[in-house]
């Protein structure tokens, strides 16, 4: 798949699960119980324990779209991506993610807040700025007032991301959402709860 064909994808899904768990079974079983109610791509964060091993262990389902968050640095990422991840995410910009996935073709997402840092993380790299945490920046109306002055960037708002306010973000200009605690609760995984996290997926599908 290339760049522009994963680009396409994640506008078309509209919603990414960002799976933040304190275990890794938690973390598979989220991705289990999300992609039984019609979910495919997924972002996993470097907080899981041993994450480049669980995406290692997911990236021989041939259906899944898997990237890997909160990457700190350029070793990181080349562990993430010779495991299968065809994304990489970091919430603030460092150029030196871009070197590893421009040699595997991978989409790079580097994070942003302002027009100087967005244009910083753009001229780092970024194929996909992500904007965090976004609710508490603005929310839609950040994303408005960032796309009107940065027209055809894709941004990825996360951070405060529900149900609720998904079609604001798009509407915003926001080229697909980042959404983590409201779609992946670890409490109800933890409980067993697989109803809500599936009524949760349902909700943004």
């Amino acid at each position: 798949m290339t760049k522009a064909e994963m680009l396409a994808a994640l506008r078309a899904v509209r919603v990414v699960p960002v799976i933040r768990t304190g275990t890794a079974a938690h973390a598979a079983t989220a991705v289990g119980w999300l992609r039984d109610a019609g979910m495919r791509i997924f972002e996993l964060t470097m907080t899981i324990p041993d994450a480049p091993a669980l995406i290692r262990e997911l990236a021989g389902e041939r259906d899944l779209l898997l990237g890997a968050g909160t990457v700190a640095d350029a070793a990181t990422a080349e562990a993430c991506l010779a495991a299968g991840a065809r994304f990489i995410v970091a919430p603030w910009t460092d150029p030196t993610l871009t070197a590893p996935c421009r040699a595997a073709r991978a989409l790079l997402m580097l994070g942003a807040l302002t027009p100087t840092e967005v244009r910083g993380a753009l001229a780092a790299g970024a194929d996909v700025v992500k904007i965090f945490p976004a609710s508490s920046v603005g929310g839609p109306g950040h994303i408005k007032a960032l796309a009107s002055v940065f027209p055809g960037v894709a941004f990825c708002p996360t951070g405060g991301v529900e149900a609720g306010n998904v079609a604001a973000y798009l509407a915003a200009g926001a080229a697909f959402v980042g959404m983590g605690g409201a779609l992946v609760d670890e409490r109800r995984i933890a409980a067993g709860d697989r109803a809500a996290i599936a009524a949760a997926a349902r909700a943004v599908l």
